[in-house]
């Protein structure tokens, strides 16, 4: 990074590394530590992946301002007060900020810190059960991040791309903001130059899966163009779609030169074989140097990614693997390792192993 870059408050590659959560939602107090590659949360459903992910989204994008408005001076506590908590309301949608906090008998206090690999990045804030719509910041980062993060839920955005960001911004619609940030990142130009090649690369496993190419119209309508021609969409199967969302996000660079990816339920809608080539696309993200943070109760994924990461060996990416297990006095509380290994018995797969038990004693 140049040096007046930094002199404009701004910072580029910076791996998210530890994220400390109290009082929030279904958690009491846990601290993860992350890999600079690939992260994987497991738990069963209402266990409170989402919400990890989407804790840790909302800070990297709200310290991701000046990309998006390039008049912005460095980071002050003044302006992150505001746009930390507006994207938490934006995202999780509750009726207050304060409704956040863990539940629990009396008044409570939410506190989440990040720490990057550069110390003087950390980001800390605070909110209280009777908070509107601000937060205390505690600790504000020396700059910005200009590094990337997406966001790609469970639901397909392609079908409803088309006028979906105006409506979200001129309308009161109920849809969380991931869905709009998504779509903003869907709707960017195809890159061009000597990125393609990689690109290319990245593309290739999802393009064989769809057996064809994801293109968009100038009206903003995107088409799977095949060897017999373009179909509209609405009319591809859904686990497609969920690929060309991916595919299109790789195309446009939003998944490139070092950013963020937050992927919630990777497998949703997908059969098996479409699975393996997400599978094979989270490590080929991983290892290209994409921050990867996704979770999952799907077996198969998980087995999946450690054949992946065991036939890679070198060329492997870092990974760590994360499982929650819900406590009645304690909340949720975490196990976490390099390894599926690590994290001992995950009750969301128990079920997975034991039907695979009775099956195989018929």
């Amino acid at each position: 990074m140049c040096s007046q870059t930094r002199r404009m408050g701004v910072d580029g590659t910076l791996p998210l590394q530890t994220m400390h959560v109290k009082n929030f939602t279904l958690f009491e107090d846990v601290k993860l530590s992350f890999s600079r590659g690939l992260n994987v949360i497991i738990g069963e459903n209402s266990s409170g992946k989402t919400h990890l992910l989407k804790i840790a989204y909302c800070v990297v994008f709200a310290i991701s301002e000046k990309p998006r408005r390039p008049s912005l001076t460095g980071p002050t506590k003044a302006l992150l007060q505001v746009s930390i908590a507006d994207k938490l309301t934006n995202v999780f949608r509750p009726e207050a900020l304060g409704r956040l906090t863990r539940r629990q008998p009396g008044r409570q206090r939410s506190d989440v810190h990040l720490t990057f690999t550069k110390p003087d990045m950390t980001t800390a804030f605070s909110f209280a059960t009777n908070s509107k719509s601000e937060v205390a910041v505690n600790r504000v980062p020396a700059r910005w991040l200009t590094s990337p993060a997406a966001f790609i839920p469970t639901r397909e955005l392609l079908t409803m791309y088309p006028g979906f960001v105006s409506m979200y911004e001129t309308t009161q619609l109920e849809a969380e903001e991931t869905w709009r940030d998504t779509c903003v990142l869907l709707g960017l130009p195809l890159q061009r130059g000597p990125r393609v090649q990689r690109i290319s690369k990245l593309l290739e496993p999802l393009e064989q899966a769809m057996d064809g190419q994801i293109e968009a119209d100038k009206n903003g309508r995107f088409y799977l163009r095949t060897k017999t021609g373009r179909m509209e969409m609405p009319l591809v199967a859904e686990g497609l779609r969920k690929l060309g969302m991916i595919a299109r996000l790789i195309a446009t660079g939003a998944l490139l030169d070092n950013g963020y990816l937050f992927w919630d339920e990777p497998e949703a809608g997908l059969n098996p074989r479409l699975i393996k080539r997400v599978a094979k696309t989270i490590c080929d993200l991983a290892t290209s140097g994409i921050q990867v943070f996704i979770a999952t109760h799907s077996l198969f994924l998980l087995r999946e990614l450690e054949i992946l990461l065991s036939e890679a060996s070198v060329d492997a990416p870092k990974s760590r693997f994360f499982s929650l297990h819900a406590s009645s006095d304690r909340g949720v509380e975490i196990e976490q390792g390099d390894s599926i290994a690590d994290v001992g018995s995950i009750a969301a797969l128990d079920e997975d192993l034991e039907q695979s038990d009775r099956f195989l004693g018929l």
